[in-house]
């Protein structure tokens, strides 16, 4: 069993949301819920009586409830969730209007407004009556191309406040790439800013955005938010109108909040498109809601004096999953830029300056900043700090041992994953249960979640498919223009039969924690032994010399062979040296399956627009394979330097 990295004081235990829950679900029901364990045996047994519950206990706001809280629980995919109910998403995120501040905004130029709850609900007010004079009725599509600005967030309330469908794409995509998306959806009205800032430039997108506007005919409304300019002067961009304007335009009117089905349309979220069209994936309003609701009060143990921050852009489901703290009262903390700017400084100056109590970043960030040799516990100071998210990729275990000595002694460490499928977690932190080293803590309440291996068989304390065997609320609704309903069950379902196969190499502990490996479909098979990429990663990314790398397997003699590429510090070469201390790390560390054949250096790694490593594109480049969908990467020129390298052919 690996270290307690972190364990809650029995006050902490006694005083967590998790456990007055705990101890309400069992007045409620007649059950003994003595501990975690039984608490999520309960949750996957009786689905229904659990998700009464959490409706009751996050107090969801419904003009119409349902006692028939799931029908079809046989059904996979198919099931349905709280018929009959009826309740509007932004009314929930809306529920305070008080002077406690909503939502703070930063850059790379550091704070640049605060926005109250009332302010907040004025603005979305505002846009929303804006946005019903020029026709948005509920079903619409609405869509932004946006920096993670406050103007974001508001637009997105509004459309939602109306029941339309909101869906984004941060600026730095291409204009491909946002046709690529938004042109399958049809939108009805576009927010564009006029730019945005990375790593110390602005960027103008005003001469993309005519484009954009050219290539979707349906767009019949363009509101543009100045950004880099305090006014945006008239481009000629069809149906065009300066944000201002649109909101001195429209009429004066209270903020009604349109009451929808459960399983009303809510946001329309991307695949990657790495191997492809994008998927366009359909999010429910009430399924989102709920399902955020108990990962922001249970297992995150949110509260209204909390101040919440997570790096990501407005193309990534983690920026509608911090918005949703929203309807905890929560602070929420945007950002937009480079998070490394100011050499690394710049987020925990704005953890400091603004008391950031829950931080939320990647494994990248924590493994890099590291490698920078910063020591934020010594350079700010995070006092109100009390718990670190990390997500996006496996946590390594070297990564807690940094957090707790040097970014906050005694802070908790929750990594949790999940993805823009489920638009929220398989597994989750909690606040009443230890954190091992190198593990993330539990799987999420209501979840029920299982490894499988290759014969479908549950397995424990082995590494195979992470799957969910069971309906949970924010499965998506469909994917859009799939009548048949075939992208969807092939995206989840073709594996093993009414099983969510969802795509991680992953391992459940005897104590009930988990460790992921890696994409499945991205796992080396050398011999026939199954290895998950990051296993080989987090060995090899603890050598100075590098800084990071991408492992693929290359056929290879009727076989098939592990080969590293590797991004070297300036300075370094790739010498037989530091080949041999590469590969003597990963034997002595790992096993000798996982000793690459070939160690390459390469000047940089094809990465998605969110940042995440395309080891797929990588082994599909090797092998002569073309790549359908540059335009998903935010650097689709370094794929060229895996091209014909003749090193791959010794």
């Amino acid at each position: 069993m690996p270290p307690i990295h972190w364990q809650p004081t029995q006050e902490q235990i006694d005083g967590a949301r998790m456990t007055v829950f705990m101890r309400a679900a069992e007045r409620q029901w007649d059950v003994k819920l003595s501990d975690y364990p039984s608490l999520f045996q309960w949750s996957i047994d009786r689905p229904d009586q659990f998700w009464k519950s959490v409706w009751t206990f996050c107090e969801v706001i419904a003009d119409k409830t349902s006692d028939c809280v799931l029908s079809g629980p046989d059904r996979m995919p198919g099931a349905k969730w709280f018929s009959g109910a009826r309740l509007n998403f932004a009314e929930n995120l809306l529920r305070y209007r008080d002077e406690r501040t909503a939502l703070i905004s930063w850059n790379e130029r550091g704070c640049q407004q605060e926005i109250s709850y009332r302010r907040l609900h004025d603005e979305v007010s505002k846009i929303a009556a804006a946005m019903r004079q020029a026709g948005i009725v509920a079903g619409d599509r609405v869509v932004g191309w946006m920096p993670n600005i406050p103007e974001a967030a508001i637009a997105m309330l509004a459309a939602t406040s109306i029941g339309a469908v909101w869906s984004c794409c941060s600026p730095d995509f291409g204009i491909n790439g946002v046709y690529d998306r938004f042109g399958q959806i049809t939108p009805k009205m576009l927010f564009a800013a006029d730019g945005y800032i990375y790593n110390g430039r602005e960027y103008g997108r005003l001469d993309q955005l005519r484009n954009v506007v050219n290539s979707i005919a349906s767009i019949e409304h363009v509101v543009v938010v100045p950004y880099l300019s305090s006014d945006v002067s008239p481009t000629g961009v069809r149906g065009e109108i300066p944000w201002k304007q649109f909101i001195s335009c429209a009429p004066s009117r209270e903020l009604t909040f349109e009451q929808l089905p459960f399983d009303h349309p809510l946001y329309i979220l991307y695949s990657s498109g790495t191997t492809g069209e994008p998927k366009c994936i359909v999010h429910g309003a009430g399924g989102t809601l709920i399902q955020h609701l108990k990962e922001m009060v249970l297992h995150t143990d949110l509260r209204r004096e909390d101040r919440l921050f997570y790096f990501t852009t407005c193309g990534w489901m983690m920026w509608n999953w911090l918005l949703s703290s929203l309807a905890v009262g929560s602070t929420v903390l945007l950002y937009d830029g480079l998070p490394l700017y100011d050499e690394g400084r710049i987020l925990f100056d704005m953890a400091e300056q603004d008391r950031v109590t829950v931080f939320g970043t990647s494994a990248k960030f924590l493994a890099t900043i590291e490698k920078m040799g910063l020591r934020p516990v010594e350079s700010h100071r995070l006092d109100a700090l009390r718990l670190v998210l990390s997500t996006g990729s496996p946590l390594a275990a070297e990564s807690f041992d940094y957090v707790n000595k040097h970014f906050k002694p005694g802070v908790q460490l929750c990594s949790i994953a999940g993805g823009t499928d489920l638009i929220s977690c398989f597994a989750a932190g909690n606040p009443i249960l230890p954190v091992y080293r190198g593990e993330l803590q539990c799987r999420g309440l209501g979840m029920n979640v299982q490894i499988f291996d290759d014969d479908g068989q549950p397995i424990v304390a082995e590494k195979g498919e992470l799957v969910c065997t069971a309906p949970f609320p924010s499965m998506p609704i469909y994917f859009w223009n799939d009548l048949d309903n075939q992208k969807y069950l092939d995206s989840y379902f073709r594996h093993f039969p009414s099983v969510w196969r969802h795509g991680d190499f992953a391992e459940l502990t005897e104590h009930g924690g988990l460790v992921f490996y890696g994409r499945s479909d991205a796992v080396l098979n050398p011999g026939g032994v199954r290895i998950g990429t990051s296993e080989i990663y987090r060995e090899v990314e603890k050598l100075s010399e590098i800084l990071e790398s991408v492992v693929v397997a290359q056929q290879w003699q009727d076989d098939t062979r592990v080969v590293l590429f590797v991004v070297l510090r300036a300075g370094e070469s790739l010498t037989d040296e530091l080949q041999a201390k590469i590969r003597q790390q990963i034997r002595s560390k790992t096993s000798p399956r996982h000793v690459p054949a070939r160690i390459i250096a390469v000047p940089d790694i094809p990465r998605t627009i969110s940042g995440k490593i395309v080891e797929l594109a990588v082994r599909d480049v090797i092998h002569g394979r073309p790549i359908r969908n540059t335009d998903a990467l935010a650097n689709p020129d370094a794929l060229n330097y895996f091209k014909d390298s003749a090193e791959l052919k010794l």
